[in-house]
């Protein structure tokens, strides 16, 4: 019975070109290696499978092999196969944009998420089971704009504590991610007549977007080598900022800086809106103390289990000044919107304990898969520049110039998600264009650590 071409083996998707077969598979095969399609260590099909498959002589294909083997792209060994060399790729130089990633990409390097398979499920569990059991009947019912009072509570303690925020319980409202709260402040904001609100050079794009549906101009704030410079607030009514931690450039903002502006909302009566990033992350030194502590009357912190447990639970918080609490809890409705069971749940985590040792845990597990990332880019990729890595969990490489398009493209064949650093610069930032990467160093789990760094060091120059 004649076999199947479905049934011979290992696939692969070839389509040689130019004149003459030998030479235009040749040809095709090595720009697959050369680009990065066909990553180091992938084993080809045998001569006579790939032969089935085009419909050409096997001898053709054996030769090309051959070839291929003389140039150092293919390995062959008896027992082993064909296989792609080890070498670095080097993709081509051209305009097209990069092919875009089908399905789940193998390595996730794009920076925002953390670890979800370290998530502490038994943990948790029992913290659920243990604030289910002393709820009182009434939480399930109807409840405060604000909260539940239980995690209200907590976080004020907790955040006085850790973050040098000064809390009050009545002053702190839960709300369903940073990106929701940010949706309150607008509306408030824009309902008091503002019209102008500054922000980062980089930054989140979906936080700009939300300011900009609530009818807020974004106009952005210079970067230099100190970070964020201040010195350009003038009539703006508020300014959006990550001065622990700026993402995503990854530097703290500055003494001087974050005198200058709270002096500025003092003078002007505008608003400090502290996105209060990856406070708890910081590795070589103490976290740096939150803004909000300088003036908690011109300052709202926004803070959120997002990074420290999981995106997914949509619990965040904001510290509001006496003079805002009122109104945002009005613009959020007059029922809570946020998961009652799961903010019992968080303020249990937090009072027992639990939530500082998971985190504590975390800050080591991230710390030593930086210290990683960076010998490997010391080693294998010594021209390409680190920063940012004193906290959070992702760093900045910068790149030479000219080369941030072709990596990207090469990282797309190596089942590579990435982000550039222009991803994240605002259409207006007064700061100069860089070619340089922001990689996640989050997502991936333990057991996927190794092999993501190996391939992200396979397609940097």
């Amino acid at each position: 019975m004649v076999k199947s071409w479905a049934n011979l083996g290992v696939d692969l998707h070839v389509e040689p070109t130019g004149t003459g077969v030998r030479r235009g598979l040749t040809d095709a095969l090595r720009d697959a290696v050369r680009t990065g399609r066909l990553a180091p260590g992938t084993r080809l099909p045998s001569s006579r499978t790939l032969a089935a498959d085009l419909g050409i002589a096997r001898n053709t294909v054996a030769d090309a092999y051959a070839d291929l083997v003389a140039e150092g792209w293919l390995t062959a060994r008896q027992g082993s196969g064909t296989r792609v060399a080890e070498r670095a790729v080097v993709p081509p130089a051209d305009t097209t944009p990069p092919r875009r990633l089908h399905g789940r990409p193998t390595y996730d390097l794009v920076p925002g998420t953390p670890d979800l398979a370290a998530f502490p499920r038994t943990e948790w569990l029992k913290a659920a089971r243990r604030a289910f059991t002393a709820a009182p009947y009434q939480a399930l019912g109807y409840g405060d704009p604000r909260g539940r009072v239980e995690l209200r509570t907590a976080l004020a303690a907790y955040l006085s504590r850790v973050r040098g925020v000064r809390a009050d319980p009545e002053h702190i409202l839960i709300s369903a991610g940073i990106s929701s709260g940010l949706r309150l402040i607008g509306a408030v904001l824009r309902a008091r007549g503002a019209q102008d609100i500054a922000v980062e050079s980089y930054g989140l794009t979906a936080h700009w977007q939300i300011l900009d549906e609530a009818g807020l101009r974004t106009r952005p704030l210079p970067f230099d080598e100190l970070g964020t410079e201040p010195g350009r607030l003038t009539d703006e009514s508020a300014v959006l900022l990550t001065p622990a931690h700026q993402f995503p450039m990854g530097l703290p903002l500055r003494h001087e800086r974050r005198a200058a502006v709270v002096d500025w909302a003092r003078r002007t009566g505008g608003l400090v809106l502290e996105d209060d990033y990856d406070g708890e992350f910081r590795y070589d030194r103490q976290p740096i103390g939150a803004l909000q502590g300088l003036d908690p009357d011109q300052v709202v912190y926004l803070g959120t289990a997002s990074k420290s447990l999981a995106p997914g639970l949509r619990l965040a918080w904001m510290v509001l000044p006496p003079s805002l609490v009122e109104e945002v809890a009005k613009a959020k409705g007059g029922i809570d919107t946020c998961g009652v069971l799961d903010q019992l749940t968080l303020a249990e985590f937090i009072t027992s304990g639990a939530y500082d040792r998971h985190v504590r845990s975390a800050r080591l597990r991230y710390r030593r898969r930086r210290d990683t990332l960076v010998d490997a880019l010391a080693q294998h990729a010594p021209d390409v520049h680190v920063t940012g890595i004193a906290a959070g969990f992702h760093a900045v490489l910068s790149l030479p110039p000219g080369t941030e398009h072709s990596v990207v493209q090469a990282a797309a064949w190596q089942g590579l998600a990435l982000h550039t650093l222009s991803f994240y610069r605002h259409e207006h930032a007064l700061a100069d264009p860089l070619d340089a990467l922001v990689v996640g160093y989050g997502t991936p789990p333990d057991h996927a650590w190794t092999g993501a760094v190996e391939a992200l060091c396979r397609v940097l120059p």
